[in-house]
């Protein structure tokens, strides 16, 4: 059955207003512009790293000791990226778990994105920009679409401004292992409940992640919240691009002694040792309970994969975010 037949039919069935088949034939181009943005999106984030952590890693690696284990690292880490980027292929066998941060006016129709990004991550996965890597929790098995519960993971936030924003973070899985959860006071680590304390718990967790998050890596922090806020406030810390100042003073002061103190640990990258542990620190403070206060740490590889667009009304890139 054709387009024209199709029309005709629902407009012969009572309680249905007219269709203009035009109308018709524009909301689906508009779908279909969404969904080649939404796919272009996905493979060049899994594709290509973000310039400022490109850069981050270029300055890590002149800062390296000369023929060094972590210098050696540190090369086959940028050639990784040369090569992902020219061969359009993923920059690690892990694309991670499918995180996308859609800021939208009132009217925008939240229900369709939805259905649309989840058939673009199903063609994604098709054409090989994602591995085949999203597992059903109770049976173990693995469909091959990377589409589930939870797969992919999308957050909508309204904002009175007439443009679509559209972010996407791939995380991978060993990244994510390391990522740690502290309820202050902490006996063990003598943190109490200041920033003195958060500065202890965020830089053990700097010191048990060793090289098991593949360093370098980038944390995200949030002070506050409950266990559920607190995590997802710590990964949105990762919109950020490296090279941003906190507005809060005391959260800038607390970013840089902490970039700086880890790196002065000797894990380096991949835990061979060296002075590249971390290439960023952004934390955040979310309102809390009185009988709570969590830190909450999201540890991201050097695998930094984060991209944006900004969306046409049509659907299609109107400019890169990053």
């Amino acid at each position: 059955m054709n387009q024209s037949q199709r029309s005709k039919d629902v407009r012969s069935l009572p309680g249905f207003a007219p269709v203009d088949t035009e109308s018709l034939t524009t909301y689906d181009f508009k779908m279909q512009s969404l969904r080649a943005s939404l796919l272009e999106l996905i493979r060049r984030t899994s594709a290509e790293i973000p310039d400022d952590v490109q850069k981050a890693i270029l300055d890590s690696l002149d800062n390296e000791k000369k023929g060094t284990i972590a210098e050696s690292a540190l090369k086959i880490i940028e050639r990784n990226i040369e090569m992902a980027k020219q061969k359009s292929q993923p920059i690690c066998q892990d694309t991670g778990s499918i995180i996308l941060y859609v800021d939208c006016p009132a009217t925008f129709d939240q229900i369709t994105f939805e259905e649309t990004a989840r058939d673009a991550v199903r063609e994604a996965t098709k054409k090989g920009h994602l591995r085949q890597n999203s597992v059903d929790s109770l049976t173990g098995l693995n469909d091959g679409t990377n589409v589930g519960p939870g797969s992919p993971t999308i957050h909508f936030h309204q904002h009175r401004s007439p443009e679509i924003h559209v972010r996407l973070i791939l995380k991978g899985g060993g990244c994510e292992n390391v990522g740690a959860q502290y309820s202050l006071p902490n006996e063990k680590l003598k943190a109490d409940r200041d920033l003195k304390g958060c500065r202890k718990v965020i830089l053990d967790a700097v010191l048990q992640a060793q090289g098991k998050g593949c360093g370098p890596g980038i944390l995200g922090v949030c002070i506050g919240g409950d266990r559920a806020t607190g995590y997802e406030f710590s990964k949105q810390q990762f919109l950020r691009t490296l090279p941003d100042r906190n507005p809060s003073h005391e959260l800038d002061q607390l970013e840089q002694d902490i970039f700086r103190t880890a790196n002065e640990l000797g894990i380096g990258p991949m835990g061979f040792g060296g002075k590249t542990t971390l290439l960023g620190v952004k934390i955040c403070a979310a309102n809390r309970l009185p009988a709570s206060f969590f830190v909450s740490v999201s540890y991201m590889c050097w695998a930094y994969r984060r991209q944006g667009v900004v969306l046409k009304p049509t659907g299609e890139i109107d400019k890169w975010m990053y």
